[in-house]
This record gives C-alpha cells, sequence and structure tokens, in this order.
C-alpha cells in the first residue's frame, strides 16, 4: 500500500512538475509572437476560438492563455466578447493534453527516451543562454511528463490489482453523476484538470476502470478546473472575474450536456474509431474529452454576445473614464503591460486636446471653460496611477527593444503632466484666445492639436512629423512676438509683460509636448530624443 500511494504521488508530482517546466519553457520561447498572434487573430468568433484553442495546445497552459487575454481585455486590445471565443478555444486547446497521455504517454517505451530527454533538457537549462535555456527547459519538462506517466502506470498497475470497475459499478445516471462528484475533488486535490486526467486515462488503460466510468471521471475534471478559476477570481480585478465566471458557466454548461448525452456520446465514438481502426479505450475517451468541448462550444458560439452581455450584467465595472485599463494582473506580461499605459497615456492626451481646442475658442465664453477644471482633477489622478502601474512592470536592460517601450512611456507621461501644467496655470489658455497679438500663434496650436486627434494610430510617424513641424514653426512665432511684446511693455507701463510671455510660451509648449508625447508614444524610444527632453 506504502508503494502504490508512493507511486500515485510521485507520478502526479512529476507530471505537474514537467508540464509547468514545459508552458514555462514554451511560453518564454515564444511569448511575444504568441501575444501578438492572440491579438491579430481575433477578429471574430471562430477567429477568436481557433486561437484561443491553438495557443493552449502550444503552450500546454489554459492558464497561460487566460491570462494573456485578461490582459488584452484590460489593455483595451480586445472586447469582452472577443476574448470570450479565446476562452472557449483554451477549454478546447486544454483537450490535447488527453491526446499526449493516449497517443504517446501509453503507447510508447517511455523509459528509452523520457530520462536521456530530462538530462538533455536539463544540461541545455545550465549551459545554454537566454533562448537556449529555454528551449531545455520545454524539453526537460516534455520528458518529465512522460517520466511521471510511467511512474503513475506503475502505481495503477498495483490498483488493478486490488480493485476492478465493478467495485464502482453504480447503475443508472446515479452512479454517473456520483463519478463526476469524483472527477470534481480529483482536479481540486490535483489543482490541474490535465494532471486528474492523466490519472484517469493511465487507470483506464490498467484496467482499474472502464470507459464509462473514465468518461464520467473525465466530466467532473472538466468541470472541477473552474473551481481553481473561482477561487483565483477571489478579490480580482473585474476582467478577470468575469473571465472566471464565463469559464465556470461554460464548463457547467457542457458538463451537463455531456452528463446527459452520455449513454448516445460514448457508443456514437466507438463505432467512428473502430472504423477508423483504433481500438484503444484511451484514445476514445481523449476523442470524448475533445468531442464534448467541441459540442458546447458549437452550442454556446451563436449566442456570444447574449452570453458577454449577461456577464458583463451580473458582474458590473466600475465608471472609470482613463485608467480602466489599468490592471496590476498584467504585471506578469510585461508588454501587455506596457500597452495598456500606451492605451490610458493616449486617451488622456486626447482629452486634453479637446479641452485644450475649446479653451482656444475664440466664440467661447471669456471665462475659464466650465468642464475644464474638473478634467484637470481627472487627469491628475490618472497621471499618478499610471505612473504608479509603470512602475510596478519589470523590464529588463537586456531586452532592449522592451526596455526602450518602458522609458518612452515614462516620457510619454511626463510630456502629458507638463502639458497639463502649462493649460492650468496662470490663466495662460484664457489669455491667449483673447490677445490679438497671438492669433497666428493660436491658429498654428489649433492645427496641431487637430493634426494629433485626426491621427489616432500610435505607429503614424508621418503626423508626429507634422507635429515637429508645427512645433517648430510655433517656436519661431514666439521668437518673432517677443520684441513686439517688449516695445509694447516699454510703451505702456500698465501691460502686463510676465502674463503675455507666460501665455505666448503656454502655446509654444503645449504644442512642444504635444509632439513629444505622440513620439514617445509611437517610437520605442532613442537616446537623442531622451536627452532633448531632459534639456526641455
Amino acid at each position: 500500500m506504502h508503494t502504490l500511494i508512493t507511486n500515485i504521488l510521485g507520478g502526479v508530482g512529476l507530471f505537474l512538475l514537467g508540464m509547468a517546466l514545459l508552458s514555462d519553457g514554451l511560453r518564454s520561447l515564444g511569448g511575444n509572437a504568441l501575444r501578438a498572434w492572440l491579438q491579430r487573430l481575433t477578429g471574430n468568433r471562430l477567429s477568436s476560438v481557433a486561437t484561443g484553442t491553438v495557443v493552449t495546445a502550444l503552450v500546454q497552459s489554459s492558464s497561460a492563455t487566460t491570462l494573456m487575454t485578461i490582459g488584452f481585455v484590460s489593455a483595451g486590445l480586445l472586447s469582452f466578447t472577443q476574448s470570450l471565443g479565446v476562452i472557449l478555444g483554451a477549454n478546447l486547446g486544454t483537450t490535447m493534453t488527453s491526446w499526449l497521455v493516449a497517443l504517446i504517454g501509453l503507447k510508447i517505451d517511455i523509459g528509452a527516451f523520457a530520462l536521456p530527454l530530462v538530462g538533455i533538457g536539463a544540461f541545455i537549462h545550465l549551459l545554454a543562454r537566454a533562448r537556449g535555456a529555454k528551449l531545455g527547459t520545454a524539453l526537460a519538462g516534455f520528458g518529465l511528463i512522460f517520466v511521471g506517466i510511467d511512474v503513475l502506470q506503475t502505481g495503477m498497475l498495483e490498483v488493478s490489482t486490488r480493485v476492478s470497475p465493478a467495485d464502482f459499478a453504480i447503475d443508472g445516471f446515479g452512479g454517473r453523476l456520483l463519478l463526476v462528484g469524483v472527477g470534481i475533488v480529483m482536479t481540486v486535490i490535483m489543482q490541474s484538470s490535465s494532471a486528474a486526467v492523466a490519472a484517469t486515462l493511465t487507470a483506464l488503460a490498467t484496467g482499474a476502470i472502464d470507459v464509462t466510468q473514465a468518461a464520467s471521471l473525465v466530466i467532473g475534471q472538466n468541470v472541477g478546473t473552474t473551481i481553481t478559476a473561482a477561487i483565483g477570481s477571489i478579490g480580482a480585478t473585474i476582467p478577470a472575474r468575469r473571465t472566471a465566471l464565463a469559464h465556470i458557466l461554460f464548463n457547467v454548461l457542457t458538463g451537463c450536456i455531456a452528463l446527459a448525452a452520455l449513454p448516445l456520446l460514448i457508443p456514437s465514438l466507438n463505432a467512428l474509431l473502430t472504423a477508423l481502426h483504433v481500438h484503444d479505450d484511451a484514445t476514445h475517451i481523449a476523442a470524448f474529452h475533445t468531442a464534448f468541448n467541441l459540442i458546447g462550444v458549437l452550442l454556446l458560439l451563436p449566442f456570444i454576445h447574449p452570453f458577454s452581455a449577461l456577464i458583463e450584467r451580473l458582474i458590473p465595472g466600475p465608471v472609470r473614464r482613463f485608467t480602466s485599463h489599468l490592471d496590476t494582473s498584467t504585471h506578469s506580461l510585461p508588454p501587455i503591460a506596457l500597452d495598456a499605459a500606451a492605451t490610458t497615456i493616449s486617451e488622456m492626451l486626447s482629452a486634453l486636446h479637446r479641452a485644450t481646442l475649446a479653451s482656444l475658442d475664440e466664440h467661447s465664453d471669456r471665462n475659464a471653460h466650465p468642464d475644464f477644471e474638473p478634467l484637470a482633477s481627472e487627469l491628475r489622478e490618472g497621471i499618478a496611477q499610471t505612473r504608479a502601474f509603470l512602475n510596478g512592470v519589470q523590464t529588463s536592460a537586456s531586452d532592449e527593444r522592451l526596455f526602450a517601450r518602458h522609458l518612452s512611456l515614462l516620457h510619454a507621461l511626463d510630456h502629458l503632466e507638463r502639458y497639463l501644467r502649462w493649460t492650468t496655470e496662470h490663466g495662460n489658455l484664457q489669455h491667449a484666445r483673447i490677445n490679438p497679438n497671438f492669433s497666428n500663434a493660436r491658429k498654428l496650436l489649433i492645427n496641431l492639436l487637430h493634426c494629433a486627434l485626426d491621427s489616432p494610430d500610435p505607429h503614424d510617424t508621418t503626423s508626429v512629423a507634422q507635429l515637429a513641424e508645427l512645433s517648430a514653426l510655433l517656436g519661431a512665432e514666439r521668437e518673432r512676438l517677443r520684441p513686439t511684446l517688449i516695445r509694447k511693455n516699454a510703451a505702456h507701463a500698465s501691460v502686463d509683460l510676465f502674463a503675455e510671455q507666460r501665455s505666448l510660451n503656454a502655446l509654444t509648449r503645449i504644442a512642444y509636448h504635444t509632439w513629444r508625447a505622440r513620439h514617445h508614444l509611437t517610437l520605442p524610444g532613442d537616446s537623442n530624443a531622451d536627452v532633448l527632453d531632459a534639456m526641455n
């Protein structure tokens, strides 16, 4: 009995460790490409599901896919409805582990390659650098998965000598429901539906349970994986809680359908696989696992919009004008976190542009624009929260592009803050609006702000060049006007030269900070520009 327990526990532990190492290695190797792929290929429901399926199958982790998806929703790069397609696909993709166990783990002499693979992977991890080390981690993890299955098989063989499928035989729906509950408990204890399914397939292959019992356990394990999501969502962000609820509702619905259709689905799949000359029970269960998840996806997909609306009503989000994209759970995924910060800065910058244009409108009231001060207060709070969020993002100078992006966003935020200061101090905009000497400078700034608003694309370098040109023209206009202002002050002592110069400077500095903020939002960063910013 002691050996039996040791083998089962050790086998599950090695399998879990192997899955973790394989997932971490693959995510590190293809993380940026997978993120780009996930973001690019989610334009419609079918592509969202397909992308979620393939990404999860590649990284062998539905949790990794879900975390990336939550990050994209938080950053405003995906709608919640789009993310649901990815989540459905992730549920389908995670069934690939069943096929891995059924087709390789239970059919091939594992000892012939698994342990050498672990050794080779470990050496590569220790001796190689960067991507090579991550490849070693993935190889070692892949080998450990099969070492775990081998040890688990040894334990399950002993189980099969002590128990038989008849020991679990309870007729009818009640018996199947009981085994579904056992499957849920297995997943909660192991904290991994993949490990629970692997244990079930191994028990089936050794004769400890039969096909119907294994199918019932797998249904429970598919539902049980949502318990971890539910626990993890407690106190989490709105996107995380919505995603967890969607995961729970989908898996429970799918489980109910699979349980009800079990007497029909198992014989149908057996007939199909027999016609394809596939006769082993483990492959039948792997096909069943994929089939009932696919049925769930096909049934829910046409109703994805009402489903997402239901979840958003059940978990309403707070109204945050600028900082709704800042989700600290994305700190573990720096590229996504930086995208969220960039979106936030862009939205605040656009709001400030519109308010500045309203304040410069010659036909508006001569007093301060009534909505500007509340907006300024919101922007100050948004800037502070964005700075705190960026401070929580960890990037390394060894990843030059990501580190440059991080620095660029900090520069962009600094320019936004200084822009805001010039609009709110000393009544600068009100004075500039009514002073006839500033007519040309005012028109140049209005043109510049319209140019910035008309080109929201963060990768539009042409508009950044136009902003730079208009900013230079405003600088030249300031130099042209300065002698005039000084002569006017000398001739009329009542003229407040300081106030006029401050207003003129405000127009040029707003133009400059608009250009520089857009520059840093567009480009990953360049050292010459950083030096220029520090000097100004």
